[in-house]
């Protein structure tokens, strides 16, 4: 997902555990030591990668002489800025999970998975923790071409936060769980593990059978159970290989490595800190306000303004939380003075969410090139009109909903507000071709021209707006480290399940299949956009494509599909069931930022989402839309 969301796990270990002696009191404080001794290096490398990047653009771009081993030295930087990161979100209760199963259930059967799934998460991190060391220890072997330092430097990264996360997670159970139910799940976390151990001799004979125990029930059970998702594609994939392979535990570090240090991947994190950025600078505010200013009058017109304030928005962070907690806040309380009714709004706010995937810099659509080698370039070129697209099928429904609304009280704004609101907003609205023009023009490749937006929203901030608190820096820095590491050890966890299912034959099968399929590239595309409405409602955004888009895209080039094509049809289609209720955790995200009951929101986003489906099947018919401006 370019989107970012998550739902943090309950946890009931804060003000009153705090007051408590014994065990829950001192894993409290213990907890809290850890956090600050995490927290702190994490913020340093978040900076430490905007200088590094930055230096690099300088130096190549204004010097003529390019910085040799800065990209080496980023990349070392950035796998211990996302497993610190994966530190903090384990903390924080900050790992994506899916809670749609465990919402309706009782507080008590919550209460008792939520410890269930702090147990499996710790059955993980004991199975790795060894073969981390050892593949860090390996690593010695390996020099870097540029710095001339062992591998280890950097590998070391893995086993540390691997060994912190245990920590956290001892913690966690520790603080959540009282003795009956901390001894119950264990014993049901160990008891699974040993039942699968001793079934070992019956799995290896199955074949490919196994995938579907490995990677459907066990993965499916774990998720619906609502273990964090990295967790839970780690847990099933070390089971897989050990139970039913030769292979050794080590590979799956490698393949969490490989799948974590694409450097590509660092726009992650930067562009989650642009866009807390811009938020706090007031430039969102600006944007919305000139929307506001030329649209207020028309009915419907700040539902219109929504629908395009996510897109110029989105065109500047690439996270979906920081847009919607971005957007909404400021048109909110006037949209409710107007009597717009609170499930339409978060109604649409959900749906402008699913609407904006493909808008550059989407963090999704990094993710993609990331790992499938597609041209950033392309996608963010190509992924402007799909948007356009959708915004128009959702401003239709706008329309029909709100066109006797009564307009009689509210006053349009004349030119010269107007024109004052567009002087204003015009840093602002600015940001987006600023970032597109410099990778364009060669000036910044796609990870580094998020510092570009970095330092000129710092400079916006401090000259222009005026609104530069310097005290939110710190968090904003740890929420960025903490938001990246969740996605980035989903990514690390996904890229070892996909490479499991590649070892198998699984992708030459999936292959097979879907290219014999009748109809040709229609029907492809039909399946693919059911399928991704699917796994964006299970597994979210990013998962789905690391597990699934280096499988998919070889077979839509044997069947014809331009890549960037293809790609704006899985982002549309798996944006639709990352927002839609009732499992799409983007849209309880979108509750929770607007403050509105989710239940408000069920019937009125209906019609929303059928017309961005309708709309992702125009995308889907029309090439064009999507690559009608590559060169």
């Amino acid at each position: 997902m370019s989107s970012v969301s998550h739902a943090p796990h309950a946890d009931d270990g804060g003000a009153t555990a705090s007051t408590e002696r014994g065990p829950r009191h001192w894993a409290v404080t213990a907890n809290t030591m850890l956090g600050h001794l995490v927290a702190v290096p994490a913020a340093l490398l978040v900076l430490a990668e905007v200088a590094i990047l930055a230096a690099g653009i300088v130096g190549r771009y204004v010097f003529r002489s390019p910085i040799v081993w800065s990209d080496e030295l980023a990349g070392i930087l950035f796998l211990w800025l996302a497993m610190l990161g994966s530190v903090i979100a384990f903390q924080r209760g900050e790992h994506m999970r899916m809670t749609a199963i465990v919402g309706v259930l009782s507080a008590q059967v919550r209460a008792f998975l939520d410890v269930v799934a702090a147990a499996a998460s710790l059955a993980f991190l004991l199975l790795v923790v060894w073969p981390a060391y050892e593949f860090a220890a390996d690593e010695a072997f390996v020099t870097t071409p540029a710095l001339e330092i062992i591998n280890t430097w950097r590998a070391a990264a893995l086993p540390i936060g691997i060994g912190l996360m245990l920590i956290a997670a001892a913690l966690r159970l520790c603080r959540i769980a009282n003795l009956r139910s901390l001894l119950a799940s264990l014993a049901i976390v160990a008891g699974l593990i040993l039942a699968f151990v001793l079934l070992a001799p019956v799995f290896k004979p199955l074949g490919n059978l196994n995938l579907l125990i490995f990677f459907v029930f066990v993965v499916g059970a774990m998720v619906f159970a609502a273990v964090p998702i990295a967790f839970a594609f780690g847990l099933a994939t070390v089971g897989y290989l050990t139970l039913t392979t030769s292979t050794p535990d080590v590979v799956m570090i490698g393949r969490m490595d490989e799948g974590m240090s694409h450097l590509i991947l660092l726009a992650v994190p930067l562009f989650v800190f642009l866009g807390l950025l811009i938020e706090m600078t007031g430039m969102a505010r600006a944007m919305v306000g000139f929307l506001a200013s030329l649209l207020g009058h028309v009915r419907g017109g700040l539902h219109y303004v929504l629908v395009g304030a996510m897109y110029l928005v989105s065109g500047i962070s690439g996270s979906k939380a920081a847009d919607m907690a971005a957007v909404a806040p400021v048109l909110f309380p006037e949209m409710r003075q107007r009597g717009a009714k609170p499930g339409d709004l978060v109604a649409l706010l959900a749906a402008t969410g699913a609407q904006t995937e493909t808008i550059p810099p989407s963090l999704v659509l990094i993710t993609i090139g990331s790992v499938t080698g597609v041209s950033i370039s392309a996608l963010f070129t190509g992924g402007l009109l799909p948007g356009v697209v959708l915004a128009v099928m959702l401003g239709a429904i706008v329309w029909w909903r709100y066109r006797r609304e009564d307009l009689s009280h509210v006053k349009r704004a004349t030119g010269r507000e107007i024109g004052r609101a567009f002087v204003i907003a015009l840093p602002a609205i600015a940001l987006p071709f600023v970032i597109r023009t410099a990778v364009v023009e060669g000036v910044a490749t796609a990870t580094e021209v998020s510092t570009i937006g970095i330092l000129y929203s710092a400079c916006a901030g401090l000259l222009i707006y005026r609104q530069f608190d310097w005290r939110r820096i710190y968090p904003m820095l740890v929420e960025t480290a903490s938001l990246s590491g969740a996605i980035l050890l989903i990514i690390g966890a996904a890229t070892g399940m996909a490479w499991a299912l590649t070892q198998s034959g699984f992708s030459a099968s999936l292959a097979k299949f879907m290219t014999s399929l009748p109809g040709g590239v229609p029907v492809f595309l039909a399946v693919t956009i059911v399928t991704f409405v699917i796994l964006g409602s299970v597994l979210e955004g990013i998962p789905a494509i690391v597990l699934f888009g280096p499988l998919l895209f070889p077979i839509a080039r044997q069947v014809g599909v331009h890549d960037v094509h293809y790609a704006m049809v899985v982002v549309l289609a798996m944006g639709i069931g990352l927002f839609a209720p009732p499992f799409g955790v983007g849209y309880y995200a979108a509750c929770a930022i607007s403050r509105i009951n989710p239940d408000d929101g069920m019937r009125p986003i209906v019609g929303y989402m059928i017309a961005l489906l309708i709309g992702t099947l125009i995308v889907a018919a029309v090439p064009w839309l999507s690559i009608g401006f590559l060169k």
